[in-house]
């Protein structure tokens, strides 16, 4: 059973940036595809970047691409989400998430994934 604890979320003015952590215990960290997903009140929960097991392969959605990078430290069992250029619309409770040891590629869909931190919220003023 994987435990996932995000932390780095807050206030953040457009154009500015953040760094979301990811904390992983009780698993083997190097065999998860991990992924970032974000939910805005009122909306469905929505891919936003996801990194293979060896950290080789990078994945975006359109809305993240240029703008934030998926980073993994296997031996810290981290995965990080910098954000850059923020805009309002980024404003959303962000997710980590892991998926199951037996997948190897990275899935957009959330249903995917098989387990789940708390959250952190992230809130761009304009």
């Amino acid at each position: 059973q994987v435990q996932l604890v995000e932390s780095g979320g807050g206030l953040v003015q457009a154009g500015g940036s953040l760094r979301l952590s990811c904390a992983a215990s009780g698993g083997t960290f190097g065999s998860y595809v991990m992924g970032w997903f974000r939910q805005a009140p009122g909306k469905e929960r929505e891919f936003v970047a996801g990194i293979s097991r060896s950290g080789g392969s990078t994945y975006y959605a359109d809305s993240a691409k240029g703008r934030f990078t998926i980073s993994s430290d296997n031996g810290k069992n981290t995965v990080n989400l910098g954000m850059n250029s923020l805009k309002p619309e980024d404003t959303a409770v962000y997710y980590c998430a892991a998926r199951g040891r037996l997948f190897r590629s990275v899935s957009v869909q959330s249903s995917d994934y098989d387990y789940w931190g708390q959250g952190t919220q992230v809130t761009v003023s304009s």
